[in-house]
């Protein structure tokens, strides 16, 4: 019996009730938490002095929540523009197989691998957006498509890495798509539920300057995903 209630209850608030009427000239703010996980895929870390470091790599850049924030307008019916953006995410980055490329060389005792530095970014992505069902339903999926433009701030070393001779961290910033899937659940006629990911390609080259080594940079593809958690309002 609980179970048929439980049932009836998912039915009745995701088909019926109150209406959220996504109609053309509306404009949707959505606030909540956004959580990025990156994909990490690095090319080999490469010094102007050693060439590339056996099978040296950035290993990690890790996950990091902040407040993010989109803004939808409503073209047309079914169709939106989406304009995502968020507070700054901070990432620890970290590199592996540094050491024994420098102890192949004969450079023993260095300990670069680990936590290299950290940075920051923010995320403004613009997607175009279509959304599957009737206006007026209660329950809105969408999906959408679009371009990320990343940019890259703060960028610092670790102690360690200072410690080992390096000077400086620099990121690239990185134009990618990005795709989207999401969807709307009303609450109000003005207030609803939205939970949202995207996957958003990231591409950047790395380069700091070792005192010995001279310049070092490496490619990495980021890709990360995101999902986001929050309320909307309409107006």
């Amino acid at each position: 019996m609980k179970k048929q209630l439980l049932a009836a209850a998912i039915a009745a608030f995701t088909v019926s009730g109150v209406a959220v009427a996504h109609e053309a000239g509306d404009v949707i703010l959505r606030l909540g938490v956004a959580h990025v996980s990156p994909e990490v895929n690095s090319g080999r870390i490469k010094t102007a002095a050693t060439g590339k470091l056996g099978d040296s790599k950035v290993s990690d850049v890790e996950s990091n929540t902040q407040l993010g924030l989109t803004a939808t307008w409503i073209v047309a019916p079914h169709l939106g523009v989406e304009i995502l953006a968020a507070t700054p995410f901070t990432h620890d980055i970290k590199v592996k197989g540094v050491d024994s490329a420098l102890n192949d060389l004969g450079l023993t005792g260095t300990t670069i691998d680990g936590k290299f530095g950290k940075a920051k970014h923010l995320p403004p992505t613009v997607s175009a957006q279509y959304f599957f069902l009737d206006p007026k339903s209660k329950f809105q999926p969408y999906v959408g498509l679009g371009l990320n433009y990343t940019i890259f701030l703060d960028a610092s070393l670790s102690r360690k890495a200072k410690d080992n001779g390096f000077d400086g961290l620099d990121l690239e910033n990185s134009w990618g798509w990005a795709a989207q899937l999401g969807a709307d659940v009303a609450i109000t006629d003005k207030l609803f539920l939205n939970a949202a990911v995207w996957k958003i390609d990231i591409n950047t080259t790395a380069t700091s300057h070792n005192a010995i080594a001279g310049k070092t940079k490496v490619n990495v593809e980021i890709d990360p995903w995101v999902v986001f958690l929050g309320l909307g309002w309409k107006f």
